[in-house]
């Protein structure tokens, strides 16, 4: 176990539809960290843009960016993380990969289909929450939209960290701003957000405001909005265990089951 978890996340602009050219863009970022961490955590869809032509560009489970992410993740021994189209059988998915610095993979199936943008129309949704464990911590990762339903976010298993990698526009940046840090508050963990910059190609503009906001709701990273920026910030399991054991506010939460 470890006591600390060190993330580094990468906001940035992304290529349209051209995996290729965004693999190679934040490979060159990863050459860039300045210091070991333990996980990089990317964007939604990071290979492609928050894209409904999902027949141009999905790619199978053994395709380039997957294989792309495993390999990348031994290279520089680390836990690295994003969302990618996946095509399985006949449905697409929008689909997590967490690659380990040891060469195995968990997914998780993005829950909540934006329709505003027609994601439903697209994409098969999943129906199964995730927990990942790494280095004694335990991680819920989420997609984008998933941030607006606190009922499947909630922390009935007792997660250190909640991830959520988006495509959130900036006409919305209030709504992401303060539900991340609602998140935070109200299930007792570490709430990560990392969020794209830039126009894509239906001009779509995205102002960034990735951030990690701690277990009382304190964003204790810089924002820099409209910015590029790999930020690195170091997570306390101490500061999580502090604030349980002497508010009890998990202890107090409700039973329920999701269909």
């Amino acid at each position: 176990m470890q006591n600390q978890l060190k993330i580094a996340f990468i906001q940035t602009d992304l290529v349209w539809e051209d995996p290729k050219a965004n693999r190679k863009h934040f490979k060159t970022k990863f050459e860039t960290l300045s210091q070991d961490v333990d996980l990089i955590i990317l964007p939604e869809m990071f290979t492609t843009g928050f894209t409904m032509n999902a027949e141009a560009v999905a790619e199978a489970m053994d395709g380039k960016s997957v294989t792309w992410m495993i390999d990348c993740a031994q290279e520089f021994n680390v836990a690295i993380t994003g969302s990618i189209i996946i095509k399985e059988e006949d449905n697409f998915y929008n689909r997590l990969i967490f690659a380990f610095p040891d060469g195995n993979i968990t997914t998780y199936d993005k829950r909540h289909a934006f329709s505003l943008a027609g994601e439903d129309k697209v994409f098969a949704t999943g129906n199964q929450k995730v927990i990942i464990e790494y280095k004694g911590w335990k991680i819920c990762p989420l997609i984008c939209y998933d941030l607006r339903f606190p009922v499947w976010s909630r922390n009935t298993a007792d997660y250190d960290a909640v991830i959520y990698v988006a495509n959130w526009p900036k006409p919305r940046i209030a709504a992401w701003d303060a539900l991340l840090k609602a998140r935070a508050i109200e299930n007792m963990c570490y709430c990560i957000g990392v969020n794209r910059i830039g126009t894509d190609e239906k001009q779509n503009e995205y102002c960034g405001h990735s951030a990690v906001y701690d277990v009382l709701g304190n964003n204790i990273t810089p924002l820099r909005p409209n910015k590029e920026q790999i930020e690195i910030v170091t997570l306390e399991k101490k500061h999580i265990e502090y604030y349980r054991n002497k508010l009890k506010f998990l202890n107090d939460k409700d039973s329920f089951t999701i269909e």
